[in-house]
């Protein structure tokens, strides 16, 4: 003992400090572990990095039998072999769930690989940095303790118990603790499972309010001094300890999950009253499972990979409680907490709402993208959230006369079968069940927090205009009710202001016309004409399916007669094979989707086309595709029934010019998302919240303080015009579809030239768009075709020199561009 004393005396005063080993010395615990033991401990970091507040630092790789050897061996030319304690943190760990090979290779295998080489040292203690987790997990009112069963219950804390295990078989006579720690957290940075929960709070998101376990349950949680004091006492008493020995190391009161709720919505919100949903767990599981899987099928570029934090197994854990029993950290290390996590959330909160960004980046959070673009626009993120807000609930309150209207509506569907005498029974039940519905969840769209309320009564709506042409109701009392409520119920939920589910920054920071742009491609003047032009289809198609569903007897039609008798052309087409071949009443399914046009248009603002870009995609997949079918069905009247319907080509042409009016929106909202996804913001994201875009906010400039006829002529006039050619191109089309009237055409040249002419109209009409110009280079093939038909059907030489001189005409009208009076961005220089 004496020539030991004597040794000591001898060496330099920092040689004489106790050597603690740390593995995980560069990470956050193992560096406020360091700052806490220098001044009495001479620290010696292992990491995969060198630690920069240890004393001395050696890289090293818990999977490498050589590495640590390497190590080890370093340190005892070094320091000796003597080491007080060696303080085991380095580990692997994710919240996937999923039972990682790297659980094994590193905790496991790698623990192992670090008690084989400390077999050559002289280690006073080994402690391990282990989880509360590896115990079973017990019920309200119950505690653990370390005589509680080790039962984990997912992949981290079983790979820990796995670790504890190999621990006890292979540390021989080194003494070892088990440190079995709470979840850990500070002033700013918490527990995963406790900061995503603020965090979903603070974005107010649906999420915040449900949940599928005992809300009474909870866990235990250490403030990262009491955790780092826990291991200090356990190092200073190494000599004092049992051998083996394990220490549960927690607060003793654990919050349940509800007054966690409760305390952040008050915090955060001001709410003394967090409502939080109870859902059945085979539906919350289902959710979440949903949202994982469909998570790799979209692209990387659009979403940065980012998982949904909510797994399936974390489900299976809602009812787990983790309340501990401290009393052995009391007796053997004289350790109690000194912090409460319940009273610490104050603080936590407070960082958060001083700098969301910063807050979300120290818990390794992806923050939502309205933080992000208000910390690049110069704004206050806590502020724009504060003032979208006041914002939502004052146009909420402003707007609650429409949801009380819903369940008006809701009380009259439900009353509707006996008052219209339905005598369908499919009609019956729907007029009631969705009355029912309507009435309850129009209720619920009271409160502002229940926004998506709105969306069901949406679906609602939807639904009663389907299903009278679902259940080919023989009343026509039955038709019209379901036409309107379903109508009205769309519209005062989805349309009245505030548009539910755009993102705060969204709504609140950026320009009002898209960057490069002199127009506003959502304001209501480039909006007017589409739903006027919707009206029209509407009205047609309504006119249309009351015939089809036998309401009324005929229908009007001046200038075609049909090819059965007693039916003119319009009667004809309506009834024929092609028609009746769809399930339901094809003109009724169209005016469905005119009404729904109506109801797109007249949503959101004049900054939709980046604030509310799926509204703006719905629009093209409505528009376009009954565009299609439009044009498609006038096609094929003559070519396969013989006869013309004069409604349909009112309606085919209204819907052509529909999408030359919305094309200008389409542009500026793929530009925007392209700038976006250019810019690394999540597009996937974007696409249903909306974002912010470069330049800054501007009023809105649409004056309506003017005659009725000079507003018209902006609308008309805003993104589209009539340039001479395409106008005379339009006239060649409609002389090809005619040529069977006016040259006597027959068979396969009728019929081309029919089907030539009909997208010739096509092209010529899309192209009046400004935006759309371009598209006029498709008349060239479309002209070809004419200049090779006569030759391949053998005409007469009338009709051949109609058809060359139509070819040549279409083509050279084509090369000309047309007035371009709009500037439109980047898209500009494809106008040639």
């Amino acid at each position: 003992m004496q020539d030991k004393e004597e040794t000591n005396r001898q060496k330099p005063a920092n040689q004489q400090k106790p050597i603690v080993v740390i593995t995980g010395a560069s990470g956050g615990i193992g560096t406020a572990l360091t700052r806490s033991l220098k001044r009495d401990y001479r620290i010696i970091g292992l990491d995969k990095t060198k630690g920069e507040e240890a004393d001395d630092s050696y890289e090293f790789d818990l999977t490498s039998v050589d590495s640590i050897k390497e190590a080890l061996d370093t340190l005892a030319d070094r320091y000796g072999r003597d080491i007080a304690a060696v303080v085991h943190l380095a580990a692997y760990f994710d919240f996937t769930g999923e039972a990682s090979p790297l659980y094994d290779k590193v905790n496991v295998q790698g623990t192992r690989n670090l008690l084989t080489a400390l077999q050559d040292m002289n280690v006073e203690r080994f402690i391990y940095s282990s989880t509360m987790l590896v115990h079973e997990p017990q019920v309200p009112g119950k505690r653990v303790n370390e005589d509680t069963p080790i039962a984990p219950t997912w992949a981290y804390p079983k790979s820990k118990a796995e670790t504890e295990a190999v621990i006890r078989e292979h540390a021989g006579d080194m003494p070892y603790t088990l440190l079995r720690l709470a979840g850990m957290y500070d002033e700013t940075t918490c527990v995963p499972t406790l900061s995503h929960q603020i965090a979903r709070i603070y974005e107010h998101t649906l999420k915040s309010h449900l949940y599928s376990g005992n809300t009474g349950a909870g866990q235990a949680c250490v403030h990262k001094e009491d955790m780092i004091d826990a291991f200090r006492r356990t190092i200073d008493r190494r000599h004092d300890l049992p051998r083996e020995n394990e220490i549960l190391i927690g607060e003793e009161h654990c919050v349940s999950y509800e007054a966690l709720q409760n305390r952040l919505g008050e915090l955060i919100h001001g709410e003394d009253h967090w409502k939080t949903i109870s859902v059945p767990k085979p539906i919350a599981k289902t959710g979440a499972l949903v949202e994982e899987k469909s998570e790799p099928l979209i692209p990387d570029d659009f979403d940065k990979g980012e998982k949904p934090f909510i797994r399936p197994f974390m489900i299976d854990m809602a009812d787990d409680h983790y309340e501990l029993d401290i009393r052995r950290a009391r007796q053997q290390l004289g350790w109690a907490p000194r912090f409460e996590v319940f009273e610490t959330l104050e603080d936590i909160v407070g960082h958060l709402l001083e700098d969301p960004h910063a807050w979300y980046e120290a818990n390794g959070i992806t923050p939502p993208d309205w933080i992000a673009e208000a910390d690049e626009k110069g704004r206050n993120a806590e502020r724009v959230l504060e003032q979208y807000q006041e914002r939502f609930q004052r146009q909420h309150y402003q707007n609650l006369w429409a949801h009380f209207a819903n369940m008006a509506l809701g009380a009259w569907l439900v009353t509707s079968p006996a008052i219209l005498g339905y005598t369908t029974s499919g009609m019956i039940y729907s007029e009631i069940v969705s009355g029912l519905l309507l009435m309850m969840f129009a209720a619920i769209s009271l409160s502002w927090k229940n926004s998506w309320a709105r969306w069901v009564c949406a679906v609602v709506g939807l639904w009663l205009l389907f299903a009278p042409l679902l259940f080919w109701t023989e009343s026509a009392a039955a038709y019209l009710n379901g036409t309107i409520t379903g109508m009205l119920a769309i519209g005062l939920s989805a349309v009245v202001r505030p548009a539910p589910g755009v993102s705060p920054a969204a709504a609140m920071i950026g320009p009002t016309t898209p960057p490069g742009w002199n127009n506003n491609p959502s304001s209501w003047f480039q909006r007017m004409p589409i739903i006027i032009l919707a009206f029209v289809g509407f009205f047609i198609s309504r006119y249309l399916a009351a015939y089809q569903l036998g309401h009324i007897d005929t229908v009007w039609d001046p200038f075609f007669s049909g090819t059965r008798e007693g039916l003119n052309g319009t009667e004809d087409i309506i009834t024929s094979e092609a028609s009746e071949a769809w399930p339901v009443p094809d003109a009724g399914l169209g005016g469905m989707v005119y009404m729904l046009e109506i109801l797109i248009g007249l949503i959101g603002t004049s900054q939709r086309w980046r604030t509310m870009p799926w509204v703006v995609a719905s629009f093209g997949v409505l528009i376009v595709p009954l565009g299609v079918v439009s044009v498609t069905f006038i096609i094929i009247q003559p070519i396969v029934i013989g006869t013309w319907c004069t409604l349909c080509l009112i309606q085919a042409g209204a819907m052509l010019l529909q999408i030359a009016y919305a094309f200008n929106e389409f542009v500026a909202t793929g530009e925007f998302l392209k700038r976006r996804h250019r810019a690394g913001a999540p597009v996937l994201k974007i696409f249903f919240t909306g974002d912010t875009d470069e330049g800054e906010s501007e009023p809105v400039d649409e004056n309506f303080q003017r005659s009725p006829m000079a507003i018209l002529g902006d609308a008309l006039r805003t993104g589209v015009n009539l340039p001479w050619n395409l106008a005379l191109c339009l006239l060649i089309g409609a002389w090809l579809m005619l040529t069977r009237v006016t040259l006597g055409a027959e068979g396969a040249m009728a019929n081309w030239d029919h089907v030539i002419g009909a997208l010739i109209i096509t092209v010529a009409v899309i192209a009046l768009a400004e935006s759309a110009r371009p598209i006029r280079w498709l008349l060239i093939p479309l002209a070809a075709v004419l200049l090779f038909t006569p030759f391949l059907h053998g005409v007469g030489i009338v009709a051949t020199i109609s058809s060359l001189l139509c070819g040549a005409a279409v083509m050279a009208l084509s090369l000309r561009r047309g007035p371009i009076q709009g500037r439109y961005g980047s898209w500009s220089k494809l106008l040639a």
